[in-house]
């Protein structure tokens, strides 16, 4: 279910590129990974992405329905922060290291994005939530306090492509019996 909400989220990212946005997914940290980025003139953005099953009780949108206070996700049988904290610690790491990697202040916006679902929001927080069908609008109209400009976008946007081509790929050696 990760997968495919990981698959379906970076589809609909990906259409940002004809808006002139840079798209990474799956970009390397220390110890974790960032599902995707999103570098535009509207910022900088690590997308954090969940995939939750929906409850089964003939509710129709009830069921499908996850309020965000500005807190919590409130889910229509749990409530979490979880997703909420991770996006911004992904968001802070990512601007520490674009920071350094390009001698200039990048801020980054925390984002978690719920395919799947309809985000109902009853408050502002730090992290932007939204469902999958959101993503282009949401993307191309975000306010954010850092705007970039197309050179810094540029810069960026070639700090990460380097540190995704850096990722030593992880292979496992094939048994002398099975070479045959």
């Amino acid at each position: 279910m990760g997968l495919d909400a990981e698959m379906a989220a970076g589809q609909e990212l990906d259409q940002l590129m004809r808006q002139g946005a840079v798209v990474f997914h799956d970009l390397a940290a220390d110890k974790f990974n960032i599902d995707h980025v999103v570098i535009a003139c509207q910022g900088v953005f690590a997308v954090e992405t969940k995939g939750y099953r929906k409850p089964n009780r003939n509710g129709g949108i009830p069921d499908a329905t996850v309020i965000y206070d500005g807190q919590a996700l409130k889910f229509p049988e749990w409530s979490g922060t979880g997703a909420l904290s991770q996006a911004d610690r992904q968001a802070r790491w990512l601007s520490e290291w674009l920071s350094g990697a390009t001698g200039e202040k990048i801020q980054v916006a925390p984002v978690v994005v719920l395919p799947g679902w309809r985000v109902e929001r009853k408050g502002r927080g730090q992290v932007l939530v939204m469902s999958g069908a959101e993503i282009r609008n949401h993307f191309l109209n975000a306010r954010t306090a850092s705007p970039l400009t197309d050179a810094q976008v540029e810069r960026v946007a070639r700090q990460v492509e380097q540190r995704c081509r850096d990722v030593k790929p992880f292979y496992r050696p094939i048994e002398e019996t099975n070479r045959s």
